[in-house]
């Protein structure tokens, strides 16, 4: 059950909530959890089997890597390897974008040059740029890829609630294993500051390799200018990796990677949007 999981990461997590030993605390904390998630998905989350919902869509055979799986994001035991981690990223993002985080994801789908025929999305989390980007291009192929498993979970629901034809895989950002330059457009949302800079590099090195010649590569995540300047906010959403991200440039990682006509715009409070393009004669060895 969510409530029980729930409690239970707050007991042995980095947050401690005393009233949770207490029903009249418990019933508190569900009427919160209600609030910021919503009825009809709680109830969902409330009778649905991690386990086994998130193995159908886990690949077997994947290695986690140590920055993901060593690393409590959120101040979640666990991090993202936790179902607790996909049931409360929603309101959690939603918090951390300001003024409006639907607007703000509307400004990437803004942001495309072209009409893409297949789409990647990566570290496409809960699916919310994901849906925006298959809503915005039909016809399109879309695909989003994910390291948590749960996430893909909440991902699927969210498509289907919507009555969206999405590819949904587990794998990871930095070695997909799709095949080179069949991509019009890869896009990534908040996923940089949730990764070590190396880290961020090797992403887009496979950015470029997965684009067709003249493919466009967008990025939406933090304003790092205004980041560096806020590690009051990096310690409030326990973020391991933001302070290093903030201290670097989405545009040198972008240029180093061999992406031209690179462009960062800055949006909403904390936020920006750096695009990219795939040159026309540049093979995929950078």
């Amino acid at each position: 059950m969510i409530w029980d999981c729930y409690i239970t990461v707050m007991e042995t997590g980095e947050v401690a909530v005393s009233i949770i030993d207490y029903p009249i605390g418990q019933l508190f904390l569900k009427s919160l959890l209600r609030l910021v998630i919503g009825d009809d998905k709680l109830r969902w989350y409330e009778t649905i089997d991690w386990q086994q919902e998130s193995d159908v869509w886990r690949q077997a055979d994947l290695i986690y890597p140590n920055y993901y799986s060593s690393q409590n994001f959120h101040g979640i035991a666990g991090g993202y390897l936790n179902s607790v981690a996909a049931m409360t990223y929603d309101p959690v993002t939603a918090f951390a974008s300001p003024p409006n985080e639907t607007w703000i994801r509307k400004q990437l789908i803004t942001a495309i040059k072209s009409q893409p025929t297949r789409i990647l999305d990566l570290g496409c989390g809960t699916g919310s740029a994901t849906l925006m980007l298959k809503q915005a291009f039909g016809q399109a192929v879309v695909i989003g890829l994910d390291l948590s498993a749960y996430m893909i979970v909440v991902a699927d629901y969210k498509a289907k609630q919507a009555g969206l034809n999405i590819q949904w895989l587990h794998g990871l950002a930095e070695n997909t294993g799709l095949e080179e330059a069949t991509f019009d457009l890869v896009t990534a949302s908040f996923l940089f500051h949730e990764t070590p800079p190396n880290i961020s590099q090797l992403i887009l090195q496979e950015c470029f390799c997965l684009l067709k010649p003249g493919g466009q590569l967008i990025v939406l995540d933090g304003n790092q200018k205004r980041l560096r300047h806020a590690a009051w906010l990096i310690k409030i959403f326990k973020e391991p990796y933001s302070q290093a991200y903030a201290a670097e440039s989405v545009d040198d990682w972008m240029k180093l990677a061999k992406f031209e006509n690179v462009q960062t715009k800055y949006v909403g409070w904390i936020s920006q949007i750096t695009s990219g393009i795939k040159p026309i004669n540049q093979n995929c060895d950078v």
